[in-house]
């Protein structure tokens, strides 16, 4: 019985394969499907084991077989046991096409994981404060470094499957050109990204002005930057615009120069107007983490004796120099009211003079239609 059973799975055959090389092939298949699973996870039990140990190149080697596809193990399996199977041999020739396309797609997402976790691990160890994500060079890189790998990967998978790769990329340089022209403006952007990473005008937690828009950045992207603003919402500006703007860094403020003033009235005595630099300046001087330039009458204005004062705050803070500011003003009203000094007031005077004769012409036509009616 057991012979016959045997004899009838050698004798049938399904697409001219018998029944029994196929169950062979199948069997071959799954316990290399298995075996290749127990392999990755013992080795990533090993790995995981040496980086306990503070191992960095061990981590990086457990994150990387992480990316392992179970997908493309199950179809190495099934080639092997293709492989056991009675092919042809035109069939034998692209079995071995399709071992490289997934041996290449495996190595290319190995890979792929490689890149993305050292280019992480080198902005975050390059850039300031750990903004590398929002960075546009981490952006860029990683971009360029993914392009630059799956697109080896895609050549070398159509050069084992005969494609003429020369003409291949010529017709993808003639239609890259083509692209280009078409999406020029978000080329355009993109390069404007390319000179913000380069350039770093600002950064990533930066507190900017352009125009009438100010906030903080709170990402640099391929094509926009968005910007938190001081009223909560969020604004989107293109990299390519905010290139070409004039860009205020406060972030990178390290003093901040204050020029203010102030006028006294004209009938202010003139021992007081005299006074009054010395009296700015002594008040200037008594604050914290100040260092005083000068003050100056600066000119006789039309309602007013104008001064102009300068002085700089040496953290750049805005909130401080209100403060700041705010007790300088304090200091000088008392200084100013005990020596007599008066603040101008801005006032219009109206000098109201008659005309006789105006006054004497309108008399007599007044005369003149009174007679009429």
């Amino acid at each position: 019985m057991n012979e016959r059973f045997l004899e009838s799975l050698t004798t049938t055959t399904l697409f001219g394969i018998s029944v029994l090389n196929l169950m062979l092939a199948l069997a071959v298949s799954i316990l290399t499907f298995l075996i290749a699973r127990w392999a990755i996870s013992f080795v990533k039990r090993r790995v995981q084991h040496w980086s306990s140990h503070d191992g960095h190149f061990a981590q990086v080697l457990a994150k990387v077989l992480d990316g392992t596809s179970n997908v493309l193990l199950l179809l190495a399996a099934l080639l092997v046991g293709l492989g056991v199977l009675d092919l042809p041999e035109r069939w034998l020739d692209r079995v071995g096409s399709l071992w490289f396309v997934v041996a290449a797609l495996q190595i290319g997402l190995w890979a792929n994981r490689a890149i993305a976790l050292g280019l992480a691990r080198y902005f975050a160890r390059h850039s300031a404060e750990g903004f590398y994500q929002g960075s546009a060079l981490a952006t860029l890189s990683a971009w360029g470094a993914r392009v630059l790998l799956w697109s080896m990967v895609l050549l070398a998978m159509l050069s084992n499957l005969g494609v003429n790769i020369t003409a291949f990329v010529a017709s993808l340089g003639v239609g890259g050109i083509a692209v280009a022209l078409a999406v020029q403006n978000i080329l355009g952007d993109l390069f404007a990204s390319l000179s913000i990473a380069v350039d770093k005008p600002f950064e990533v937690g930066d507190f900017i002005v352009i125009g009438p828009l100010a906030g903080t950045v709170e990402h640099i992207g391929l094509k926009t930057t968005r910007i938190r603003s001081l009223g909560g919402e969020q604004i989107v500006m293109a990299n390519a615009g905010m290139i070409s703007s004039t860009i205020q860094n406060y972030k990178r403020l390290q003093e901040r120069r204050i020029v203010f003033e102030f006028g006294l009235s004209y009938d202010t005595p003139t021992e007081a107007v005299k006074k009054a630099p010395g009296i700015v300046a002594q008040v200037i001087k008594s604050q914290q983490q100040v260092r005083f330039d000068r003050a100056h009458l600066r000119g006789f204005g039309k309602e007013s004796l104008e001064f102009e004062c300068v002085y700089i705050v040496l953290d750049p803070g805005y909130n401080l120099y209100m403060d700041i500011q705010q007790a300088i003003n304090f200091q000088l009203l008392e200084q100013f009211a005990s020596i007599g000094a008066k603040f101008a007031v801005p006032a219009r005077a109206i000098k109201v003079t008659s005309l006789p004769q105006a006054s004497n012409q309108m008399g007599r036509e007044a005369g003149v239609f009174k007679a009429k009616d």
